[in-house]
């Protein structure tokens, strides 16, 4: 068994100011994806300027912090926020949902492709080789706050987490920083270094992502409030579903319209 570090999840008080260690790794998120994206525009990923791509990642992070919050609260604990509605504004004590934050992002996406006269999936491949890295930052905050614990397990590298039941658990943040966050950016990064017909970099990140997820989940603790839903699925493993079937679909498709593009003759 290896011993959960104590990490104090404030990492800087100033005065009546906490800067807590979830919310650093959210900053952190977003310069990762700003200097990943200037790189990507530099290489001519996306025909726009950087000062417009800094409003795309502005909306990114609009979306990110709406989305991923309000998705929490609507998909894990509507009845406790539905009685606590302040806390939902907490959201440095943890307590946010991907799948929410991707809807978010989704919307900004949607609206930034408007503006700026582009199809939608010409955003969306451009910006999914940027998410990766922020994912696993995020999850390495989940693993500082002792939250989001894994399964109960006798592996030699299980932990016993804060405010846990003493048991020897997964550490599954951790699982899930190297693969939803590590791995899928190198997949993404690699696969989106070459010309690629439009969505099929989407359709990567959609199933790279759910997959993952979907594996995890299994050594991952479901929520106690809603514990194994059908087919002994947790919701994580439900709502990552979608995202595999509309990868796969969305890539065939991608390929399909690819190929019956007619060829230029020199």
């Amino acid at each position: 068994m290896l011993s959960f570090p104590q990490i104090d999840p404030v990492a800087l008080e100033l005065g009546p100011i906490k800067v807590h260690w979830y919310g650093l790794m959210y900053l952190l998120a977003f310069f990762f994806a700003w200097v990943l994206g200037r790189y990507r525009v530099k290489k001519g990923a996306l025909d726009i300027s950087q000062e417009r791509f800094e409003d795309l990642l502005f909306y990114g992070i609009m979306g990110v912090i709406l989305g991923g919050r309000l998705g929490y609260v609507i998909f894990y604990k509507p009845m406790y926020y539905l009685s606590h509605p302040l806390e939902i504004f907490s959201v440095w004590d943890g307590g946010m949902s991907f799948h929410g934050g991707l809807i978010g992002v989704l919307i900004a996406m949607l609206y930034f492709a408007h503006k700026e006269k582009k199809t939608f999936f010409q955003i969306a491949d451009f910006a999914a080789p940027l998410v990766p890295l922020g994912l696993a930052t995020g999850r390495f905050g989940n693993f500082i706050n002792g939250e989001l614990w894994g399964r109960v397990t006798d592996v030699s590298w299980g932990m016993v987490f804060p405010n846990s039941d003493g048991a020897v658990r997964h550490p599954s943040q951790l699982y899930q920083m190297a693969l939803e966050g590590i791995a899928l950016f190198i997949i993404l990064w690699i696969f989106s270094s070459k010309k690629r017909p439009t969505g099929q970099v989407s359709a990567v990140f959609l199933m790279g992502y759910g997959i993952f997820r979907f594996l995890v989940e299994y050594t991952r603790e479901p929520d106690d409030h809603l514990g194994f839903l059908a087919l002994g699925f947790s919701m994580g493993q439900w709502l990552s579903l979608p995202m595999i079937i509309a990868g796969v679909i969305l890539f065939v498709v991608s390929a399909k319209q690819s190929n019956r593009q007619p060829t230029q003759s020199h």
